[in-house]
């Protein structure tokens, strides 16, 4: 048996360096380690204190989100001029072209606009476009403005995309084609590159005042979809028929806000809150055939649900072929094409599982046997002809997991490398990018993630200039995965009322993750049990003695049933958990999901506690 006692810990500030179960160093972070909030305060009070929710009105305002701390659109820069465009072209019966992203968040903003016109005018020439990823690439293209053009569109929107697309905004107003570029992308880093389109809707726009700008694509279009049923009804008070329409439109802003990872905070958790309690409800026959494809009608959907199930559906259609099936699930589907086409993104999300897993074994290979893994080199960037595009930004995901550094992924061909590259926290992607802006032909994206292509023979001196860059940015304590922690409890603490109160802070991802706690002097109960196809995942039972007896926990390690010959009934364990409400058989029990594990001999855990 492996021995992972500890006796020398190191704790400062609350950060805790030891080797985890799993043989590698991690780093607990606790949250709370210098708040005024003592052991003797609800646990609740402790977790939301953790997060700077400091009194009674920061938390219930937390808790109990309302629509009405949503902003006025009327403070999005340029929306007006936007509007009154819209309104004009949807009177006059313009043809209107909605030109949206081939991922989750410009899929479901192109629903959200073309749903609100149709319900203010259904006879409306709205008409969609999505780009090809592998044909046409991310973005707005010069091709795609003439086509459009020549088809007999005079107004194009975009959704998620366009901020920095110059080039085709000058192509647009020499063709006469009016464009409305809205987006939340990272900004050009010059003022003057800022596309000459109709009107630009970005909430971080130089000069503007609108106050939160974490807003995603979906997000903006659905204060642009707000505001034009405000115009169209030349009132702040819009018609019933609107009102619901908007009301509608929550869940899929509530999709494309958890797709694409944008922070769960300020009016982000507001829009996924309200979207994720009508999803179920909802009167658009496309997401209701999503849904029950998805086997989740009978099912509480949250944000763990439309990360992992529900999202992925709708990116594999872009991913491994054409997005246009997703918009079209999402827009003008009738319910029998709407089962049809649900199925069918069952089945290419199966074969983007596939295609995702050879990948990701032999990307780990490539980055072992190329050094890219030890800490003298603090970026991967990896290519291969076989490796397909439109998966390797899910890879790159899975390779930040495992080794905690920015990954560049990239199919290579004859002539032109197609990626996607994900980052870590404390590391922008796109400045890294931006510092090797010479050696690319396109790129874009945000600080964590990003798309590029690039000749294939630059592909060495490209490696070797994101690599400079990021050892240059990046400090070896970045590298180290974290645990954050939000603080002590004991599983006394842990019943049935506190974790639902727990849960009030949902819906949870990006900058409102799931509460972790540490769970200290405990000793694993009974021999833990390997469960899952294949033994792949690990169950065992907590116990604790405390203040009202002796108390017991289930929890259940994901991915870790590996270690079920390393671990044994009677060991002391520090464990940090998230804990969970799981019905079962009619039953609803408290249980924990473990993140990490300190094995301790006994004699190490009083000395733990004393440096703690």
């Amino acid at each position: 048996m492996r021995c992972f006692a500890v006796p020398d810990i190191a704790v400062a500030c609350g950060l805790w360096y030891l080797p985890s179960m799993r043989g590698m160093t991690r780093r607990w972070l606790l949250q709370d380690a210098h708040t005024d909030k003592g052991a003797e305060a609800p646990l609740i009070e402790r977790i939301c204190h953790a997060r700077g929710l400091r009194d009674a009105d920061d938390i219930a305002r937390f808790c109990e989100p309302k629509l009405t701390q949503l902003y006025d659109p009327a403070l999005m820069p340029n929306i007006d001029r936007a509007v009154e465009r819209i309104v004009d072209a949807v009177r006059s019966g313009e043809p209107i072209v909605i030109y949206g992203d081939y991922d989750v968040d410009g899929i479901t903003a192109t629903a959200i606009l073309y749903h609100t016109i149709k319900s203010a005018q259904p006879n409306a020439d709205v008409r969609t476009y999505v780009p090809h990823r592998l044909e046409e690439g991310y973005g707005i293209n010069c091709a795609a403005m003439k086509q459009l053009r020549s088809e007999g569109a005079k107004l194009v929107i975009t959704v998620d995309c366009g901020i920095t697309a110059a080039a085709s905004a000058q192509t647009a107003r020499e063709i006469g084609l009016d464009l409305i570029i809205t987006d939340h992308h990272n900004l050009p880093d010059d003022e003057a590159n800022l596309p000459d389109a109709f009107a630009l809707l970005h909430p971080r726009l130089p000069g503007s005042a609108y106050p939160f700008g974490e807003l995603c694509g979906a997000g903006v279009a659905f204060k642009l979809a707000w505001r034009f049923c405000t115009a169209w009804c030349r009132s702040e008070r819009v018609s019933e028929k609107l009102q619901r329409t908007l009301l509608d439109m929550l869940p899929l802003a509530a999709l494309g806000t958890i797709a694409d990872v944008v922070p769960l905070v300020g009016e982000n958790r507001v829009l996924t809150s309200f979207g994720l309690r009508r999803i179920k409800q909802t009167p658009l026959v496309g997401l209701r055939a999503l849904i029950e494809a998805s086997n989740l009608m009978d099912e509480q959907i949250d944000s763990e649900k439309v990360g992992f199930v529900l999202g992925p559906r709708l990116n594999a259609c872009g991913r491994l072929g054409h997005a246009r099936e997703a918009v079209r699930l999402l827009t003008s589907a009738s319910a029998n094409e709407a089962i049809t086409i649900s199925n069918e993104l069952t089945r290419v999300n199966q074969r983007r599982q596939r295609t995702e897993r050879e990948i990701l074994t032999k990307a780990m290979q490539m980055a072992e046997d190329a050094g890219m893994t030890g800490n003298d080199q603090r970026a991967i960037v990896l290519s291969d002809e076989s490796w397909h595009p439109g998966v390797v930004g899910i890879v790159c995901s899975r390779l930040v997991d495992r080794f905690v550094k920015p990954t560049i992924l990239l199919q290579r061909n004859s002539e032109l490398c197609k990626g996607s590259g994900r980052s870590i926290d404390g590391y922008s992607i796109h400045a890294g990018l931006a510092s090797c802006a010479s050696l690319l032909t396109t790129w874009g994206g945000h600080e964590m993630a990003a798309g590029l292509s690039l000749a294939l023979d630059r592909i060495e001196q490209f490696t070797e200039a994101f690599t400079e860059h990021a050892n240059a940015n990046i400090q070896p304590d970045d590298l180290i995965a974290s645990v954050r922690v939000d603080c002590d409890a004991d599983l006394h603490e842990l019943d049935e009322p506190t974790v639902r109160r727990i849960n009030a802070l949902s819906p949870f991802g990006r900058s409102n993750r799931r509460p972790t706690l540490r769970i200290s002097r405990s000793v694993i109960a009974d021999t833990p049990r390997q469960i899952g196809a294949n033994g792949k995942h690990l169950t065992l039972r907590m116990r604790q003695e405390g203040p009202t007896g002796r108390k017991e926990l289930r929890a259940v390690w994901w991915n870790a049933g590996e270690l079920a010959g390393d671990l044994a009934a009677g060991m002391p364990i520090d464990a940090v958990i998230e804990p969970k409400l799981n019905a079962w058989n009619g039953r609803l029990n408290v249980e924990g999901e473990i993140k990490d594990v300190r094995m301790l001999e006994r004699a190490a855990i009083a000395q733990a506690r004393q440096h703690a």
